[in-house]
């Protein structure tokens, strides 16, 4: 599905990825982790070909990304910040949004599970955060590709919306699609996640599930096994 060979990322002297090695099997649920500043999003932006890498190979779907931009359109992207236009309400940036990439009636079904009806009319510029989130989880979800990449999808909602993407992550993962996921949430990557990969300084420092991360760590619990690793590496 991806394979990462060898990728390395400077933004001027500052070395960002350092020779990642990644390869994400087709189907499950993903969690790239790590704490800021340890390439996350450099990572998910490089497979997007929003990043270039200085040396490296990617490849999504036996197609190597290099100098091609088709490979995108089997994959969905929910951004880790929403910067939608302001002045558009929120059930014309849905058509705009349908119009540019086909058609499809996922957008009712997603907006009834969100309760987003109430915020069609509104202004972007008007909603909150949260509500925000819901949009952009729509807009993410409503296209049927086999890879889609979730940048911090946790932010801004409450409990229940909580509850209902974890739901819709499954829905989609039992669809047999791969679903790659960076978030700050330890309860949620490891209630949602086959696998995880820790990223510190630019490296992969484990690739694995959340029970060997514990036994490896030899810690009771996820989020003390995620603070030990960063505690062994900053001793």
């Amino acid at each position: 599905m991806v394979s990462i060979q060898n990728l390395h990322k400077k933004f001027g002297k500052n070395q960002v990825l350092s020779g990642v090695d990644l390869s994400i099997k087709e189907g499950g649920i993903f969690a790239v982790l790590g704490p800021n500043g340890s390439g996350k999003t450099t990572l998910i932006k490089s497979i997007l070909g929003m990043v270039i890498p200085n040396k490296g190979t990617i490849t999504v779907h036996d197609q190597n990304i290099k100098n091609n931009s088709d490979y995108r359109y089997n994959i969905d992207y929910l951004p880790q910040i929403a910067n939608f236009p302001s002045n558009l309400k929120v059930k014309e940036l849905i058509k705009m949004i349908k119009d540019l990439r086909g058609k499809t009636n996922e957008d009712e079904r997603l907006i009834d599970l969100f309760k987003l009806n109430p915020f069609l009319d509104k202004k972007l510029g008007t909603l909150s955060g949260g509500t925000k989130q819901k949009v952009n989880l729509i807009l993410t979800f409503m296209f049927n590709s086999p890879l889609i990449i979730l940048d911090e999808p946790t932010s801004g909602l409450d409990p229940i919306s909580m509850i209902r993407l974890k739901d819709l992550i499954q829905a989609e993962k039992a669809k047999g699609k791969t679903i790659l996921i960076t978030s700050h949430i330890m309860s949620f990557v490891e209630e949602v996640s086959d696998e995880i990969v820790f990223l510190l300084e630019g490296k992969i420092y484990f690739k694995g599930t959340v029970s060997e991360l514990k036994t490896k760590t030899n810690q009771p619990d996820f989020e003390h096994a995620i603070a030990s690793i960063l505690t062994d590496n900053h001793a």
